[in-house]
């Protein structure tokens, strides 16, 4: 058994509560050292309802709180240029990559993997 987490996040705006469950667990399993390594992927529509958030919004206030906390956020590069919303999500402090290898790298390196 592995002691390391990737949390996929990809609920939108269908689902906003799953989304904010899966973020905000990632953040108290950083915060509160629950594992040796969290870390934090958004993809499919949970990428484009991150862009549309506001600084002030519930969501946008979560997010800069994983960012403090030093969780590094990918979003998939593939759908963010495909919803021509890379700019934005790069704006939050979110990287963009192809995820694919990234995900498959996690499995092989023996991550448990949460999908909200």
């Amino acid at each position: 058994m592995t002691n390391n987490l990737l949390v996929i996040v990809s609920s939108g705006n269908e689902a906003p509560d799953k989304a904010m469950t899966g973020l905000m667990y990632a953040i108290n399993a950083k915060k509160n050292h629950w594992l040796d390594d969290v870390q934090l992927m958004f993809f499919g529509p949970s990428e484009e309802m991150v862009a549309k958030s506001v600084s002030d919004s519930q969501l946008g206030k979560v997010l800069r709180q994983a960012l403090e906390l030093g969780l590094t956020p990918v979003a998939c590069k593939a759908i963010s240029d495909g919803n021509h919303i890379t700019t934005e999500l790069k704006g939050l402090g979110i990287e963009t990559e192809y995820v694919g290898t990234i995900i498959s790298s996690y499995i092989k390196k023996g991550y448990q993997v949460l999908t909200f």
